[in-house]
């Protein structure tokens, strides 16, 4: 019962139109005061200490980096890289968009930013070489989703967030924690390349198909010469990933190293943006912080009304009294998260449903970063669809096309994605292969 009328407030809310974090907030304010004895303190100090966690640190840094690096000229850098590589298959400068979106998520964290990045500089060279608006758009808006699944993501770190100091009974009665920022980190490296790829082949498969044009095969000079050109963006993943690999720092730390790494490669070393305009970067990237935090900050309480009420632990035995299989309840989750993605974003669904969802897949025996993981490229589809697909609204802006037009452009690789959901939800090696052989 306690069940119904939270989330049932919740829906009310949200249907106003009133944003999800004040919803949030509002629904537990009313249900403590008005349902339970929860002293007022307790809702205050809950307040404070839901973001008093070192990992949360690492979600203003990144946005911080990846508005640098969105301005800072290190997107064209990567396109041209990726254009010397691969410009001269089919769809030459279709392909060169999702590596280059691929390696531009390898330092932003950001699905939004990257679609922005890539997006506002090889769309209008696409329809200048006589691709079709539409197969630009599509290919942008969905390898743009790369952004939150290859390593470093800001909604991996959520994940991490919201199921932090988790311990739960795993079926054979030992207790299991939660993922670390640094597992998911691992984790994401090789579903991102998997995916990368899948959406490459889609991308070339319907140039050829089409005969969308070629570019002429660039010199091994003009190839070397992009790469030294792009080196210093790339440089960041080795900074990122292989820091945290090497334990040199954590992911927090390493975000704050991306941070200062962007600016000075931005600033000192390509010089497209100038010390006049870090003000406005950094204005930028406190608002998007602040919004993100208050939504965490109104989760967090979510989540505290959610155990008080003992809600996650309910689902769980009825779960398992049910004879629910680990199959079948990831079934429920993919169904559930999809459904959420269509008039929710992405950091709110995971600090919901991740405190809720954890339990009871710990307790069926599925591996707390694979679910994390799944949780992350469920996401990813949900940014390429209507009405609340955060990469459709991006690439709109940036093409002029609207939202209806445009979903109809990303279908062929969404249903790319969405198969590729199917592999990495019944396949957990894909997620856990790297961790593993890394000892972590």
């Amino acid at each position: 019962m306690s069940a119904l009328i939270i989330f049932g407030l919740l829906l009310a809310l949200m249907l106003t139109g009133m944003p999800i974090s004040i919803s949030l907030g509002l629904t537990v304010l009313t249900f403590l005061f008005t349902m339970t004895e929860v002293p007022i303190d307790t809702v205050a100090l809950k307040l404070f200490t839901g973001i008093e966690k070192f990992e949360i640190m690492a979600i203003p840094f990144f946005i911080l980096a990846g508005n640098f690096l969105t301005h800072g000229g290190v997107a064209k850098r990567m396109i041209n890289f990726a254009t010397a590589m691969v410009g001269h298959w089919h769809g030459g400068l279709g392909l060169a968009g999702v590596i280059a979106c691929a390696l531009f998520a390898a330092v932003s964290g950001s699905s939004p930013a990257t679609v922005v990045a890539i997006g506002s500089v090889i769309l209008p060279a696409m329809v200048n070489q006589g691709f079709p608006k539409q197969f630009g758009a599509g290919v942008i808006t969905t390898s743009g989703a790369l952004g939150i699944l290859i390593p470093p993501s800001i909604v991996m770190v959520m994940y991490a967030v919201a199921t932090s100091g988790m311990v739960v009974t795993g079926p054979d009665g030992q207790p299991v924690s939660s993922a670390s920022v640094g597992e998911l980190f691992m984790a994401g490296v090789v579903p991102g390349l998997m995916l990368a790829g899948f959406l490459a082949f889609t991308t070339w498969n319907r140039a050829r198909k089409f005969n969308y044009p070629r570019l002429a095969k660039a010199s091994l000079r003009e190839r070397w010469t992009a790469f030294r050109e792009a080196a210093w963006g790339l440089m960041l993943i080795i900074v990122v990933i292989g820091g945290i690999y090497a334990g040199i720092f954590t992911p927090t730390e390493a975000a704050a190293m991306s941070a200062v790494y962007a600016f000075v490669i931005s600033v000192f070393v390509y010089k497209d943006l100038t010390l006049r305009d870090v003000p406005r970067v950094l204005l930028s990237s406190a608002n998007m912080s602040a919004m993100l935090l208050y939504i965490i900050t109104n989760a967090v309480l979510f989540s505290f009304l959610m155990a008080h009420e003992g809600i996650p632990q309910a689902l769980g035995e009825w779960m398992v009294n049910a004879g629910l299989s680990w199959w079948m309840f990831l079934i429920i989750v993919n169904v559930l998260l999809l459904a959420a993605g269509n008039f929710m974003e992405p950091s709110s669904i995971v600090l919901i449903m991740a405190p809720i969802l954890f339990p009871v897949a710990v307790r069926l025996g599925i591996d707390p970063v694979h679910f994390g993981i799944m949780i992350v490229v469920n996401m990813e589809v949900g940014m390429c669809h209507p009405p609340v697909g955060l990469n459709l609204y991006v690439a709109s802006g940036i093409t002029k096309m609207g939202i209806t037009e445009l979903t109809v452009a990303v279908w062929p690789w969404l249903l790319t994605m969405l198969a590729f959901l199917v592999l990495v939800t019944y396949v957990p090696a894909i997620s856990l292969g790297l961790p593993n052989l890394l000892g972590m």
